[in-house]
């Protein structure tokens, strides 16, 4: 939901923030890019550091600091002044973000039993959408970004962030109800005991064993197609409905934007669900490679074909369905690669250092649109059909990808 919001509001909170310098306002893009990047910063920041964390203090300890971090920076998000304190708190809110799905991710993967663990992780990742659903209904039928005085004298773009503290009240069934996985536990124990002369949540023994080396970088290859294709092209979608709608009153164009957002979301929470399938029935691999094929073939189609609300209504659930689809590999895939030590570390490496190869992308998108292709006839659309050639990276690294399908989780 907080992904939601922010990729919603982003164009009316920087055209409002930059509203006194015209001068500025005339490089809104490059603002919203900015913005983008600084959360994909904190996000990679974050997913580093509360990776280490899961390992060292345990999955449900860093989900609730994680919660608490990024649910109260979206709130302060709605009382910036500048386009660069705006810019300040989503690097924040991105850093527990970051942190919170690889907690999430382990504790799930260490919970729950083998038969089972395919299952509950697509799942895991495809219920995420529903949260991008209901910061898309939010934004297209409850508060609309681009509203005046929604709420007093805030914005509607204001109001949404401040929705965003809410998710906090789950910090109580979370301290209640949740337990840390057996297996962390032993793992935990063994290594305060010193019975052997490995550590929790080392960054270096990562990196120092070839095998576990190895598969960190193939989750890198695979992360960053994904990453850059949804961060620096996907959800720039409500960019290009402006686009198509141009010259329409706002009331509309909020509406269609927020429409097939949720409806792009529909399509992603479909996708992963087929992901999980294809993972399941077939293998990873397999599940990979069609779903990288698809993220190529329909971002190009709809960035160069959506022309019209109607069309937003039906290519933007396509390409949410293709873009999201492989988040469910990431949930189901990088815990597989790693040993319960280091499964916090290896999945927050994985899921999140590619965010500082990915963060100059929303950026470099505005840049290819001001610069690169300013004087053709739609240098928005020919920027995001380039850059959606980045999913051929992610279709090359499986070559190198080890099978996980039907294996037990890896032990060192």
């Amino acid at each position: 939901m907080d992904q939601a919001i922010f990729s919603l509001a982003r164009e009316s909170a920087v055209n409002e923030l930059l509203r006194g310098n015209v001068e500025a306002l005339q490089r809104a893009a490059d603002f919203r890019g900015y913005a983008t990047t600084s959360m994909i910063l904190g996000w990679a920041t974050g997913g580093i550091i509360f990776g280490i964390m899961s390992d060292k203090l345990g999955r449900v300890k860093t989900m609730i600091a994680t919660l608490l971090v990024y649910s109260g920076f979206t709130g302060l998000s709605g009382m910036a002044h500048s386009a660069v304190e705006f810019i300040v708190y989503r690097f924040l809110v991105g850093l527990g973000v970051g942190g919170m799905f690889g907690a999430a991710t382990t504790l799930v993967a260490e919970s729950v039993p083998h038969r089972v663990r395919t299952l509950a992780l697509g799942v895991l990742q495809a219920l995420s959408a529903t949260g991008n659903i209901a910061g898309g209904l939010l934004a297209a039928y409850v508060v609309q970004p681009g509203a005046l005085n929604v709420w007093g004298s805030y914005s509607g773009w204001r109001v949404l962030f401040f929705v965003g503290v809410v998710p906090a009240i789950l910090v109580v069934p979370m301290m209640i109800f949740l337990r840390e996985p057996d297996a962390w536990r032993h793992a935990k124990a063994e290594a305060r005991l010193g019975k052997n002369a490995k550590q929790v949540g080392s960054f270096f023994d990562l990196m120092a064993n070839s095998r576990w080396r190895h598969h960190a970088i193939i989750g890198l290859l695979l992360g960053v197609s994904g990453m850059i294709g949804l961060w620096g092209i996907g959800f720039f979608s409500p960019e290009l409905v402006t686009t198509a709608l141009k010259g329409e009153p706002q009331a509309i164009v909020d509406r269609v934007r927020g429409s097939g957002f949720v409806l792009q979301n529909v399509g992603a929470f479909l996708g992963m669900l087929a992901f999980t399938f294809a993972a399941s029935y077939y293998n990873r691999r397999i599940a990979f490679l069609g779903s990288f094929v698809l993220c190529l073939v329909t971002t190009a189609y709809v960035f160069n074909n959506l022309r019209s609300a109607a069309d937003a209504y039906w290519m933007l659930p396509m390409m949410g369905f293709a873009q999201l689809a492989v988040f469910a590999g990431y949930s189901i895939y990088f815990p597989e690669l790693f040993p319960t030590r280091l499964r916090g570390t290896g999945v927050g490496f994985c899921y999140n250092t590619v965010r500082y190869l990915a963060a100059p992308f929303p950026t470099l998108m505005g840049y290819l649109s001001a610069h690169v292709f300013s004087g053709s006839a739609e240098p928005f659309r020919k920027a995001a059909v380039v850059m959606s050639f980045i999913y051929l990276i992610g279709a090359i690294a499986l070559f190198w990808a080890p099978e996980t399908k039907g294996k037990p989780l890896p032990e060192d």
